[in-house]
């Protein structure tokens, strides 16, 4: 009995099937972490006594959080989505892929026809970009956006860079009261570029605008008065045609200085 017991149970041993040692499993891959290029928010501006979008944009592959930022104001029935249609964020990626040092341009709605100033009671979108936005380093306008540029440079004399793209101003009372934007010829004065130019004096400015824009004879009249860093005049009119190729001389601009520490 003994032995057949031992042969019973070697005979169930025998019986079970081999096991085998499964090959080792390929190592997992590195997980990444995606970084949005393009970021829209709300911010509820008392300002401007509105809700308005922001949409920040940073090169592909780094997070806007920690880059130095440059605020991008759009042009007249416009808002901050206008940026994203001029291919910004697409230029901003080349430049930084060709050697300028990574920043964030900030795009935010300041409303349709309000040249960037306290038109209407209530409604500061200077004030939105002097206290609400955030730490800003740099600005560029385009348009009605520029004067709004050059107005925020006033004041924030401490720009790394103020940009002027086609340039939106005015030589005389008549033609900004056509806009319906200014209360009154003295608010005009207050706030047209071309009547304080000595207040930009010392920030580095850079102004582009096509050589058949209507704005040039107040474009080349912003030139004379600031002898600015940089002046641009090269073929084009006051259209995207324009302001999409000359948007990464734009951002070299800006990149080049809004990292300095000097």
């Amino acid at each position: 009995m003994t032995g057949l017991a031992v042969s019973a149970c070697t005979t169930v041993e025998n019986q079970r099937p081999s096991v085998t040692t499964p090959p080792p499993s390929p190592p997992s891959p590195p997980t990444t972490t995606s970084v949005k290029s393009v970021v829209n928010t709300k911010l509820t501006s008392k300002a401007r006594g509105r809700d308005v979008t922001v949409i920040t944009m940073a090169p592909d592959g780094h997070n806007p959080d920690d880059l130095p930022k440059c605020v991008a104001l759009h042009g007249r029935g416009e808002d901050a989505s206008w940026m994203v249609r001029l291919d910004v964020q697409k230029s901003l990626t080349q430049v930084v892929q060709a050697g300028v040092k990574p920043f964030a341009v900030v795009a935010v709605d300041g409303g349709s026809e309000t040249y960037w100033v306290d038109g209407k009671p209530g409604d500061n979108p200077q004030k939105m970009l002097l206290e609400e936005l955030g730490p800003i380093q740099a600005a560029f306008g385009i348009s009605m956006g520029a004067f709004g540029a050059l107005r925020f440079g006033r004041t924030r004399k401490d720009l790394k860079a103020v940009v002027a793209i086609s340039p939106a101003l005015f030589r005389d009372w008549p033609t900004a009261k056509s806009k319906r934007v200014f209360a009154d010829q003295a608010h005009w004065e207050a706030n047209e570029p071309l009547r304080h130019t000595n207040d930009l004096a010392g920030v580095p400015l850079g102004v582009w605008c096509g050589a058949s824009d209507s704005c040039i004879t107040v474009t080349k009249a912003l030139i004379n008065q600031t002898k600015p860093a940089k002046a641009v005049i090269t073929p084009g009119g006051h259209t995207q045609d324009y302001w999409k190729p000359v948007m990464p001389e734009v951002l070299t601009f800006v990149g080049e200085r809004i990292s300095a520490t000097a």
